[in-house]
């Protein structure tokens, strides 16, 4: 039983490497690097993470949780504290509010806020409320008071379905609202939960965020179209195209 929980561990210690090489790899660094990223993804001091859920369906979440380098686990026990996060945390109710509280006590400056989901601003953002406290309300609170802000997912980016005309409940990106902090936006529904990593453990490195686009999204992610970089690029330069079969 001991053996196969200590071939347990080192599987997962592994792929946390083979994670955090993959992340050297989307952020464009050398292998040198891998060991810096590991060092600070492994910090005894773990950045609290404070995940906040507005107008969305989970599926950034849901993505991330399936991530297998690393997986869920290794990220939130190893690489980040994630004080409050709505799906996964235990407390519900009064509790989950003390746990906001508790998480946004005393680390002002130093948390790391996630963003899932657009905001509404229509009406004075009634339509979606969360311990009687609009989501414009709570993003303003926590946002403010964060070191940096991750705008995951096309809704939290960008206002996403919610968005679209004729726009009900006038939903937003975090950008539309939140001034004075860092703010990186990683689009997709889902996006690739690698895209997260990469921005998280460049924070953690270099203590700022990833360099960004016209659109805040980081170049390392989004920098490149995979139709650039398809091997086939050269038959569509050509108009070498199948019409018919």
């Amino acid at each position: 039983m001991v053996e196969d929980q200590k071939a347990g561990m080192q599987i997962s210690r592994r792929g946390f490497i083979k994670g955090c090489t993959m992340a050297a790899a989307a952020l464009g660094l050398s292998e040198t690097m891998v060991p810096k990223l590991v060092e600070a993804a492994t910090s005894p001091k773990r950045p609290p993470v404070v995940w906040l859920h507005f107008q969305e369906c989970t599926g950034c979440t849901e993505s991330l949780l399936r991530a297998s380098h690393p997986d869920i686990g290794r990220l939130i026990l190893d690489i980040i504290s994630l004080d409050y996060h709505e799906t996964v945390m235990a407390p519900s109710g009064f509790q989950a509010e003390k746990s906001l509280d508790d998480a946004i006590s005393g680390n002002e400056g130093k948390l790391i806020c996630v963003v899932e989901g657009a905001i509404p601003t229509k009406d004075g953002g009634i339509y979606c409320k969360i311990a009687d406290r609009t989501a414009m309300d709570i993003l303003a609170d926590v946002g403010s008071k964060a070191a940096a802000v991750i705008a995951i997912g096309t809704c939290a980016s960008f206002g996403g379905i919610q968005a679209a005309a004729p726009n009900p409940t006038g939903a937003v990106g975090v950008t539309k609202l939140l001034s004075g902090v860092p703010v990186i936006n990683i689009p997709g529904c889902p996006p690739n939960p690698i895209s997260f990593l990469g921005t998280v453990l460049h924070y953690l490195t270099f203590k700022r965020l990833p360099r960004t686009d016209q659109l805040g999204r980081p170049l390392f992610a989004y920098g490149r179209k995979n139709h650039d970089q398809c091997e086939r690029r050269a038959h569509f330069d050509e108009g070498r195209f199948v019409e018919q079969f």
